[in-house]
């Protein structure tokens, strides 16, 4: 087994284009460091409908040159197999370490199998390329960003022509063509030939953001924002300028691009002191809201000032506003979201006679709905204008909900007072996740295992009306990894984090409420629901 451990370990060496991570692998195979090499070369980093995300360094189970490489060119075989070559293959990238490495390898293959490859020019939002895609007509269009994961970690994510992520079976068929390139000297890769984009394109995206605002809509709510070290600064504060707000108060320390993250464990709005200093900037000027963006800018998170201090939105307080909002304007068309996400949602669409789906987790399948108008999911993720970007965009649903915020305080009112007012009219729907971050996967496995074999009748006192194994699809969603128990008055799904390795358990309780005046009563109810459904629902999974 050592052997063939420091055997395939060489392989890949000689095959290595890149010096840092050659000297890395070199000196593990120097070492003999068996275990470090047996966790690098246990497998391969799987392409699934997140494309790739893992942990920057040498070996087929992390994120290099050597792994990006076969993964465009898996992609670019996939796509002449269907009768694309020649096509435009757009490529953007975020602020990351080796970002633009592997954009440049991605753009260098696409161009080696004859493929038009056309880059980005600085490091900018996702949804600047999910709008690019079908801005140019391209083929396909690939985005490297891990998002909102630990700085150690990079990613590749890969869109179809219709400008939304890869789905099944997409998602198999590419990885059946990475795992058919025998080797890296296979794979051509020039040294140019492909397009560096001009600023043309970010100008066609801002001035689509223009038309997610009412035109006749004051603006006058003043932001404090940040960018979490990300790249969403320069748009966003443009996209501002368009459409006439204050400028936004800058969060200075994490305000311009810094692979490292330094201010943050997890540059992740929701991962409790992320928004510390948004916060600290906030009680210094006094702004409407707060606002922030994850690095890749694609999520937004909102904060708001609830009596004395701040405090963040959840993405479904957010998500219902703006579809409030949306209804409000006279907004036509599909509302869609998530299934882990409120069900609020669907009665203010059945309120305002209006179509509504629910698709399974992530943007693919929101993006893919009929008729979309309006989509969102739990994880702040908000897609405002589907026509522009079939994503998730972070910038876009900010102008939208300072919009609201705007039109709120001309009103004497605040994104607070709606929120009660869709309590009072459609029922307190309070929502909570148990997140559980593992080391060991096998503990998720576990926990399914035994909620499947043992499942529970009653979580807080309710009983369990309807429980289902979502593997085995229902009549509206295909399968997924997922368990749906349906209480009275309140519903719980428990899923694998599809991008880290994470426990998932979403929690909605729903609570009447006959007037204004019984809303603390209402809210003191949900939280104790919520607290002992969290905690009947860890004993019977054993987390």
């Amino acid at each position: 087994m050592h052997d063939d451990l420091i055997a395939r370990a060489k392989a890949w060496l000689a095959e290595d284009p890149d010096t840092e991570t050659r000297d890395e692998l070199a000196k593990l195979i120097e070492a003999g460091d068996t275990d470090e090499l047996s966790a690098r070369f246990s497998g391969t980093l799987q392409f699934g409908t997140a494309g790739l995300r893992g942990e920057l360094g040498a070996g087929p189970m992390r994120m290099n040159r050597s792994v990006v490489i076969r993964a465009a060119a898996g992609l670019a075989a996939y796509l002449r197999n269907k009768g694309q070559a020649g096509g435009v293959v757009v490529i953007g990238y975020d602020a990351r370490h080796k970002s633009a490495d592997f954009a440049r390898d991605t753009a260098a293959v696409m161009t080696g199998a004859g493929l038009r490859a056309a880059v980005l020019p600085p490091p900018l939002p996702t949804p600047v390329l999910a709008f690019a895609i079908r801005h140019l007509g391209a083929v396909a269009g690939v985005e490297v960003t891990a998002s909102h994961n630990p700085p150690r970690d990079n990613g590749y994510k890969v869109y179809l022509g219709d400008g939304s992520q890869i789905v099944p079976p997409a998602d198999a068929e590419i990885a059946a063509e990475i795992d058919a390139i025998a080797s890296l000297h296979d794979v051509p890769r020039p040294e140019s030939g492909w397009e560096t984009l001009d600023e043309s394109v970010l100008d066609a995206y801002l001035a689509r953001t223009d038309a997610v605002l009412d035109a006749a809509s004051p603006r006058t709510a003043r932001t404090v924002y940040t960018a979490m070290h990300g790249v969403g600064k320069d748009v966003l504060l443009a996209a501002f300028a368009r459409a006439g707000f204050p400028e936004p108060v800058l969060v200075a320390e994490q305000a311009d691009p810094d692979p490292d993250f330094p201010t943050v464990a997890f540059p992740n709005p929701e991962e409790p002191g992320a928004m510390d200093l948004a916060f600290a900037r906030a009680r210094a000027t006094d702004p409407d809201l707060v606002i922030a963006n994850d690095p890749d800018a694609d999520r937004c998170a909102v904060a708001v000032k609830d009596g004395a201090d701040w405090r963040m939105l959840r993405g479904d307080e957010v998500g219902a506003l703006l579809a409030a909002h949306l209804v409000r304007r006279g907004a036509r068309g599909t509302f869609a979201e998530s299934i882990v996400s409120s069900s609020l949602l669907g009665r203010i669409a059945e309120k305002a006679g209006l179509p509504y789906e629910e698709t399974l987790t992530g943007f693919k399948w929101i993006a893919r709905v009929d008729g979309l108008r309006y989509g969102y999911e739990e994880a702040l993720g908000y897609c405002v204008d589907p026509e522009g970007v079939r994503d998730k965009d972070g910038i876009t649903a900010a102008l939208l909900i300072t919009e609201l915020a705007s039109v709120l305080k001309e009103e004497g009112r605040t994104l607070l007072d709606l929120l009660d007012d869709l309590a009072v009219e459609h029922g307190l729907h309070a929502t909570d996740q148990l997140s559980v971050r593992v080391q060991d996967l096998s503990l998720i496995a576990d926990a399914m295992r035994r909620l499947r074999e043992q499942p529970p009748t009653g979580l807080a006192g309710l009983p369990i009306v309807r429980a289902e194994d979502l593997t085995r699809g229902t009549d509206k969603l295909p399968p997924t990894d997922g368990l749906r128990y349906t209480l009275d008055g309140a519903r719980v799904i428990v899923r694998p984090s599809g991008t880290e390795p994470k426990l998932k358990c979403y929690l909605e309780v729903v609570v009447p409420v006959s007037a204004h005046d019984a809303l603390p009563a209402a809210r003191a109810r949900a939280t104790e629901l919520l607290t002992a459904v969290k905690r009947d629902l860890s004993a019977a999974a054993g987390i």
